[in-house]
C-alpha cells in the first residue's frame, strides 16, 4: 500500500512538472525573446475614424479647430481588397494623426473595427512577427493605392491595421504623443500585454492594480491600468470587468495638450460636445469629448506642480 501511494505521488509530481514545462514552452512560443523591430515612429501611427460623407468635412474642420495642424488632399479611393469606395483624408495635428474615412458604399468586413493604423518598415516581416507573438491575421496583406495593408487581431480582441508605403512618408515629429486606449478583460490582459510588448519592442511604464476608478466612470472603485511606451507610440491598457458607463470604452485615443481648458473652449466653438469632465486623476486633468460625426476621444493635460 505504501509503495502504491509512493508511486501515485511520484506520478502526480511528474505530471505537474510536465504541465509546468508545457506552460513555460507555450509562453515562450507566444512571446519569443527575439522579434524584429518594424515600428517607424509615432507620428506615422493614425487613429482610424469612420464618418458618413455628410459629416466628413465638418469632422475634419472640428479637429483642426481643436488641435491645429494640416491635412492631405481629400481623395476618393478603394482602400480595401474587395470593391468599395470611400472619401479619404489624413489629418496631421501636433498631438496625433487621424485617418478619416467616409464610405459611399457599404464597408466590407472587417474594416471599421480596427482602431489604429501602424506604419511598419516591412509588411511581410511585420505580419510574421504579429503571428509569432500571438496575433491573428484577419486580412492578409493586400495592395492599396499607395502601398500595402493588413488587419490583425491581438489576444483580447483588439484590432489593428498595419500599413506600408511604397514611397516612404516624412512627417514632422509630434509635440505630444497620443495614447491608444485599449480595454481588455482580466482573463486576457496579460496575454495581450505580452504579445504587444514583444511585437512593439516596447516597455511597461507603469502597472497600477489600484488605479482610480474615476478614470473609467466608477469613482468608488479601483481597477488595473497598464501604460506602455514603444516606437509605435503610447498605449494604455484598461483591465476591467466590462461594466462601464457610457462613454468609457468608446474612446479610441487620448490626446495630450498643454492646457485642457483652452483646448476644450476651442472644441466647443467647433461643435464638439463635452461628454465627461474635466476631472483630475493620475497627475492629469482629463475630459471626454465627441466630435461631429460621432468620434469620441479623451483629451488631457498634465497637472502643473
Amino acid at each position: 500500500m505504501r509503495l502504491t501511494r509512493a508511486l501515485a505521488v511520484t506520478a502526480l509530481t511528474i505530471l505537474m512538472i510536465i504541465g509546468t514545462v508545457r506552460v513555460a514552452v507555450a509562453q515562450q512560443t507566444v512571446t519569443p525573446n527575439v522579434a524584429p523591430n518594424v515600428a517607424v515612429g509615432p507620428q506615422y501611427d493614425t487613429t482610424h475614424v469612420y464618418v458618413t460623407p455628410d459629416d466628413f468635412d465638418r469632422f475634419v474642420a472640428s479637429v483642426l479647430a481643436t488641435f491645429g495642424g494640416t491635412t492631405t488632399k481629400q481623395v476618393v479611393a478603394t482602400v480595401t481588397p474587395t470593391p468599395s469606395s470611400t472619401l479619404s483624408q489624413l489629418i496631421l495635428t501636433p498631438v496625433g494623426s487621424i485617418s478619416v474615412f467616409g464610405y459611399t458604399t457599404p464597408v466590407p468586413y472587417p474594416f471599421g473595427v480596427e482602431r489604429t493604423g501602424y506604419l511598419v518598415s516591412d509588411m511581410e516581416v511585420a505580419v510574421r512577427a504579429a503571428k509569432v507573438t500571438g496575433a491573428d491575421v484577419l486580412v492578409t496583406p493586400f495592395d492599396d493605392p499607395i502601398g500595402k495593408d493588413a488587419i490583425i487581431q491581438w489576444p483580447g480582441g483588439v484590432y489593428t491595421q498595419l500599413y506600408w508605403h511604397t514611397t516612404p512618408s516624412s512627417y514632422k515629429p509630434l509635440e505630444t504623443i497620443p495614447e491608444n486606449r485599449v480595454y481588455v478583460s482580466p482573463g486576457s490582459a496579460d496575454t495581450f500585454i505580452r504579445s504587444f510588448l514583444c511585437f512593439s519592442k516596447g516597455d511597461i511604464v507603469s502597472d497600477d492594480d489600484r488605479a482610480p476608478g474615476i478614470e473609467i466612470g466608477r469613482p468608488r472603485d479601483t481597477y488595473r491600468r497598464v501604460r506602455i511606451s514603444s516606437n509605435f507610440g503610447k498605449l494604455t491598457v484598461f483591465v476591467t470587468d466590462g461594466q462601464l458607463p457610457y462613454p468609457y470604452g468608446r474612446e479610441l485615443t487620448g490626446y495630450e495638450v498643454t492646457n485642457l481648458g483652452e483646448t476644450l473652449a476651442k472644441a466647443k466653438g467647433a461643435g464638439v460636445t463635452i461628454l465627461v469632465g474635466p476631472y483630475q486623476a493620475d497627475q492629469r486633468h482629463a475630459s471626454f469629448v465627441q466630435f461631429p460625426g460621432g468620434y469620441i476621444a479623451e483629451i488631457h493635460s498634465a497637472v502643473k506642480k
